[in-house]
């Protein structure tokens, strides 16, 4: 059986790591082939762009070299797949290489859009990349005071990224004493703090013991640079000296272009994780259409169900599990606080008071990402 799998981040590492051990024997025995399709020849820990946002880690430290992830067995191709022929179970890269496959799985990612706010990328900084990390970085250094504006688009990657920026931003400005100098505002779309509701509540109480401000409902339409204001779908206005976006995100262009979903986004059954009305092609992390976070847990955590059952059907010809939701994501509530929010399909998340231990747990789990890239932990 020839397996493909499409991206070289969390999910499509862990898998093909995965993979690669549950299906020793078979790769060595010419029964299975594993190819993996990157478009860099590094691997980056997304989670830590944070980080380098607030001067708590260098930007060199966000990468490794992507083969010393990899498991011996798996053959891997910095090649970036521009054209999917799923109806002929092969797809075309950049190179003008042809892989044929049986199985397929698309990891492909997501990317920030703030361009596709009027606006929005001119005045605003955000923590996507590491370019734009690092002039977040400047950018707080060089204020002087007045009002941050926090300002949420949908959907975005990482689901907690908006409430850690707000009270990372908090502590950054209370070290520096310049609380007094700065008042931190922040706007969300739907009528709560958070998409889930317990993470919202339990966010709604930390930013009224803050003193951080907030309003609901409000969706980005159009940023005036001139004015310094942004302005909403619900025609409110709201003003800013410093603008903090959490930009809109998509799937990536190659999926758009090749028709497999609307805004990047694939189609994908919830427990199989196949592509709709397709048995051999399924999707991971950011790239499904599934209404549940777009986290590099859930990718983790559907990368493990998606192993088990592709190498069932190598042995057996058959999937033998669900992938059930489990997502788990830490709340960086501060410099030495945070908490976490655990939840699946059926159980909604119950945050619970930030502390250090979590928030030290949290801190050595920035050095074992690295293990847990290899499916390892």
């Amino acid at each position: 059986m020839k397996i493909l799998i499409v991206g070289g981040g969390m999910g499509g590492t862990i898998l093909a790591n995965n993979l690669a051990r549950r299906l020793r024997s078979e790769l060595e025995g010419g029964k299975a082939r594993l190819t993996l399709l990157s478009a860099s020849d590094r691997h980056m820990y997304q989670p830590g762009l944070l980080y380098v946002a607030f001067g708590r880690m260098a930007p060199d430290e966000l990468y490794r070299d992507q083969k010393s992830l990899l498991e011996p067995g798996i053959d891997f191709h910095v090649d970036p797949v521009e054209t999917f022929k799923l109806d002929e179970s092969c797809v075309i890269c950049k190179s003008g290489k042809r892989h044929d496959y049986d199985v397929i799985v698309i990891a492909t990612g997501s990317r920030a859009t703030p361009e596709n706010i009027p606006g929005l990328a001119e005045n605003s900084i955000n923590v996507y990349t590491e370019e734009a990390a690092v002039n977040f970085y400047k950018k707080l250094c060089d204020f002087q005071g007045g009002k941050v504006l926090v300002s949420v688009g949908v959907p975005h990657k990482c689901p907690m990224v908006p409430l850690e920026v707000t009270f990372m931003m908090y502590d950054f400005f209370k070290e520096r004493g310049m609380l007094d100098k700065v008042q931190l505002h922040y706007t969300y779309p739907i009528g709560r703090l958070h998409s889930l509701e317990p993470v919202g509540k339990w966010a709604q109480k930390e930013f009224d013991r803050l003193g951080v401000t907030y309003e609901t409902l409000f969706n980005m339409k159009e940023v005036d640079g001139d004015k310094q204001v942004v302005r909403s779908e619900e025609g409110g206005e709201v003003a800013y000296d410093l603008l903090v976006a959490i930009p809109p995100h998509k799937g990536m262009e190659v999926v758009e272009k090749n028709g497999l979903g609307a805004s990047g986004w694939i189609p994908t059954d919830r427990h199989r994780l196949n592509i709709e009305g397709r048995n051999n092609a399924f999707v991971l992390g950011d790239t499904t259409n599934l209404p549940i976070s777009k986290a590099g847990s859930t990718a983790h955590f559907e990368a493990e169900a998606l192993a088990e059952n592709i190498a069932s059907m190598v042995k057996i010809g058959r999937a033998v599990r669900d992938y059930d939701g489990k997502v788990f994501c830490f709340i960086e509530a501060g410099k030495e606080r945070a908490t976490y929010a655990m939840f699946n399909y059926n159980n909604p998340p119950d945050p619970k008071p930030p502390t250090r231990s979590i928030h030290w747990f949290k801190m050595a789990y920035n050095q074992l990402y690295w293990s847990s890239a290899r499916g390892l932990l």
